[in-house]
């Protein structure tokens, strides 16, 4: 279905480009097909309504007193609901210091929430609101967000400017973004229109699964609007940090046990930089697979690492437990290491080092 929408969108836009007489069978095909894709995906997406409570600082003239106002701070993003049992996916910031936080379903049903956990690397937070009435949600259905290809057509769906189910449409622009704003960024960049209020919705392909939750718009000057650059989270990283979530509160990472050094200057003709172990870490899965200080990652399981944005990346593409193969230069030798990730340490002293 979706070569047979790719294909129809292209028909299209070389008719309109040529003779601007593209067949209106054709578009009302395409017109259906997107319908039909958006009213599937409706029911999962939700609003986020926040509360909380600012105290503004006064002095009473006559009195000669000081004052603590309360101010009452309202907000809203957006939601998709992932689970029968009432988990909500959003981002962290849409709920960052609410006192009160309100799901409003598609049929304006308003759920309270409560926050499971949040997870400030990826900018995540999962919800749950109450379905012992024996209510009946709708979640979303996931995509692939390693298998989306750049020039794909994506739908973004959420509530921006306080505008609920708003549908907007456009490209994947491009994959592996990072703009600076958190502390692990693998972005997906789209076109298609977001503006704040967008924040938490699902980003869906155009068979209406989910590949990545809207975060992030680049905006120009003044303007607090679109203009075309925005980011999403990968539907992949995103389901895997709200497992974690839903199991333990927060998001465990898998990590080597290593600390690393980039490395400057230009890498080798045909190969990639690569990262430089500084320290190993002892009892840890770099440990027990014979890495050592001074060895280079250059790759892992076949992916090239030429910064520490690539290692984290495929670090983070594998469940804890995971078994990945590190390709490493030893002097003039080339190691190929297989090692089995462990769960990152709360936090670590000099005395763990080798």
């Amino acid at each position: 279905m979706k070569r047979m929408i790719h294909v129809v969108v292209a028909a299209i836009t070389v008719l309109a480009g040529v003779a601007q007489a593209a067949s209106p069978g054709l578009a009302k095909q395409l017109s259906r097909e997107i319908a039909d894709t958006v009213a599937r995906v409706m029911p999962s997406v939700v609003v986020v309504r926040t509360e909380a409570t600012r105290y503004l600082r006064a002095y009473d003239l006559f009195f000669g007193r000081r004052l603590m106002i309360p101010q009452i701070l309202s907000g809203q993003g957006s939601g998709m609901i992932i689970d029968r049992a009432g988990y909500v996916l959003t981002s962290r910031h849409v709920v960052a210091g609410a006192e009160e936080i309100t799901v409003v379903l598609n049929d304006q049903t308003e759920l309270k929430a409560r926050i499971v956990g949040t997870d400030p690397t990826t900018d995540l937070a999962l919800l749950k609101v109450d379905v012992s009435d024996g209510r009946t949600l709708t979640p979303i259905e996931f995509g692939d967000s390693d298998a989306l290809r750049v020039g794909e057509i994506v739908i973004a769906i959420g509530s921006p400017f306080n505008l609920a189910g708003s549908v907007t449409m456009g490209v994947v622009s491009q994959k592996g973004r990072t703009v600076g704003v958190l502390p692990f960024e693998d972005f997906i960049q789209t076109d298609a229109p977001i503006n704040p209020g967008n924040s938490g919705g699902p980003l869906v392909d155009l068979d209406g699964r989910m590949v990545g939750i809207n975060a992030v718009i680049q905006t120009s000057g003044a303007s607090q609007g679109n203009i075309g650059i925005g980011f999403a989270v990968p539907v992949n990283l995103a389901r895997r940090v709200a497992e974690s979530l839903r199991r333990t509160g927060r998001f465990e990472r898998p990590w080597l046990g290593i600390a690393w050094d980039e490395i400057e200057g230009p890498a080798e003709a045909g190969q990639p930089r690569g990262i430089r172990v500084a320290a190993v870490f002892r009892h840890t899965p770099a440990a027990r697979a014979g890495l050592r200080a001074g060895d280079i990652i250059f790759r892992i399981s076949g992916q090239p690492i030429s910064s520490s944005h690539d290692l984290l990346r495929a670090l983070l593409s594998k469940p804890i437990g995971a078994t990945l193969e590190l390709e490493v230069r030893r002097g003039r030798q080339i190691l190929r290491l297989p090692v089995t990730t462990d769960r990152m340490p709360d936090q670590l002293t000099d005395d763990d080092l080798e």
